[in-house]
């Protein structure tokens, strides 16, 4: 894919492919910058009712990070083994999901940005999904 570029007098070169996706979940920057393998996407999640689950990868590696606001993260195995982690801005870490795991999150409030890193540029052939509930998990947030 050819990048469109700008060309400014201070030697300064504007690049985007970036793609731009809305739906009622989230709006999404696709491919942010021009990475020759991999990309980084942004999501900004407009609501705490949607959970973005499930879907893994055979090849593909996800490293996730919570930028704002705070997300409950789920991760799941073919076997049935269903984990959660919570990640915010208050406690920044960044989550690594390897190919052959299931994952995907609930938003616990609205506005929250969750930026990820893919190892791989997209490549639908190389995603699979899975119904929610299958892992026999609960979404709902922990009273603490």
């Amino acid at each position: 894919m050819k990048l469109k570029e700008d060309q400014k007098g201070s030697g300064v070169v504007e690049k985007s492919n970036m793609v731009y996706h809305e739906d009622d979940r989230a709006q999404r920057l696709l491919d942010v910058f021009p990475l020759t393998e991999g990309q980084v996407n942004i999501s900004y999640i407009n609501s705490t009712q949607h959970i973005v689950a499930w879907h893994k990868h055979e090849k593909q590696t996800d490293y996730w990070v919570c930028l704002k606001g705070s997300l409950k993260v789920g991760w799941a195995t073919e076997e049935g083994d269903c984990e959660f982690k919570y990640l915010s801005d208050k406690n920044p870490q960044v989550l690594e999901i390897p190919p052959g795991v299931y994952h995907g999150y609930k938003a616990l409030e609205k506005g929250s940005i969750l930026a990820y890193y893919v190892t791989r540029k997209y490549d639908p052939t190389d995603e699979h999904r899975a119904e929610i509930g299958q892992f026999g998990e609960n979404w709902e947030k922990e009273n603490k």
